[in-house]
């Protein structure tokens, strides 16, 4: 064998070498990440099948002998069900609300050029910097003079204008790098602006409706400081309200709170789970514009 192609085969076993050796490294970050992630949940899941007494015990122990007692108690004691109803209206609701309102805004500010759209966009980034408690109390007043305490539309109305500037700016940064030719063509076919946005910019705009989705899902679903402040009445009350007062309601029934985070991260996994092949593309092509 040549003397070069020795020194190249050298070369290339060695890289081979490095590829591999980084490659396992990076499996096996990957690997204690997950566990770190995974595990918990596992942790939570497997404790709810066991009685309270066993939890405090050996709470790392498997659940060999699973009991159904902690999910009825949940249903049965703490109507569960009730408050299960009431997040998924209010969050389903605000995502609907969100995406309608963002949508529609986004399309106007990233293919409409007028006068005082900088401004705009300069108020929106803005409002992104005020926190949410800064604003609890003038909203709060709203509410009562509009009596809306404690009803759905309580907490619906501030979570939807809450996440209304974060879903706007990412949708108009997707739907600004939608080709021109394809809205010219639009024109052509004799669609008007209301065609053009349902039949063109939405189904080309997926990816980007998912992700701010699942983010305005999991931050109004999650949302406790709001739901403890304007919906704390029993009948409307949100899970995520319902789970801050199992420890003075109930004791220290470890079985049972384990029950109820359980049940409270279902959802989260199953929207997750519908719309997880949008999300990636969605966060790579939707880089914000101004």
């Amino acid at each position: 064998m040549e003397p070069t192609k020795v020194v190249a085969h050298k070369t290339l076993r060695v890289k081979s070498g490095r590829f591999s050796l980084g490659t396992t490294l990076m499996h096996v970050v990957l690997i204690a990440w997950a566990l770190t992630t995974i595990y918990p949940l596992f942790w939570i899941v497997n404790n709810s099948f066991k009685m309270s007494r066993d939890v405090m015990n050996d709470s790392f122990a498997l659940a060999w002998s699973p009991v159904m007692t902690n999910y009825a108690n949940a249903f049965d004691r703490m109507d569960i069900g009730k408050s299960y109803l009431n997040s998924l209206i209010m969050s389903f609701s605000t995502v609907f609300l969100v995406l309608l309102f963002g949508g529609l805004a986004a399309y106007v500010l990233s293919r409409f050029q007028f006068r005082g759209k900088r401004t705009i966009y300069s108020i929106l980034y803005a409002t992104l910097l005020i926190p949410a408690f800064a604003t609890v109390v003038p909203v709060y007043e709203i509410l009562i003079h509009s009596k809306l305490v404690n009803t759905y539309l309580g907490l619906i109305l501030p979570q939807t204008a809450g996440n209304l500037t974060f879903a706007t700016l990412i949708i108009a940064g997707y739907m600004a790098t939608i080709p021109k030719e394809l809205e010219e063509a639009s024109f052509i076919d004799g669609c008007n602006r209301w065609q053009m946005f349902t039949k063109v910019f939405l189904p080309i705009s997926q990816p980007v409706f998912a992700s701010a989705s699942i983010f305005v899902f999991l931050w109004s679903y999650n949302d406790l400081f709001s739901a403890l402040i304007f919906v704390n009445k029993e009948n409307v009350r949100p899970i995520v309200a319902l789970l801050n007062e199992i420890s003075s309601q109930y004791g220290t029934d470890f079985g049972l709170m384990a029950t109820a985070v359980s049940l409270t991260v279902i959802p989260v996994l199953l929207v997750y789970l519908f719309i997880s092949k949008y999300i990636e593309k969605g966060l790579t092509e939707g880089a914000i514009k101004g």
